[in-house]
């Protein structure tokens, strides 16, 4: 770290300022907790197990009303695990978009 005249008020503030913007960003780093990746992963956990589940209920109630040569329960089970995973990948890649987003603002 140079060291700078106080006398040179200019570069004595800028200097100053770029401090300010270490600690800030710092402070907002460390708002991040344990809490948070435990949101994240039941944020994803629900958006998959959700449509899942969803998909074997209706495909459970398709057998008893419709009885076919194949299982609705199974056919819709996969299809609600399908799109819950394609709705889990989505969600992630934003976030994963938006931290890279920030983590360059800050730099």
């Amino acid at each position: 770290m140079e060291k700078i005249n106080p006398t040179n008020s200019k570069a004595f503030s800028q200097q100053v300022g770029e401090k300010e913007k270490r600690i800030l960003n710092a402070q907002k780093e460390n708002k991040r907790s344990i809490w948070l990746g435990f949101g994240m992963f039941g944020m994803v956990g629900w958006s998959v197990a959700g449509p899942t589940v969803a998909g074997a209920a209706l495909g459970y109630w398709l057998d008893r009303k419709y009885p076919q040569s194949f299982s609705w329960t199974l056919t819709l089970l996969l299809a609600g695990l399908v799109i819950g995973s394609a709705v889990a990948w989505t969600w992630v890649a934003k976030e994963n978009e938006a931290m890279h987003k920030n983590k360059k603002e800050k730099e």
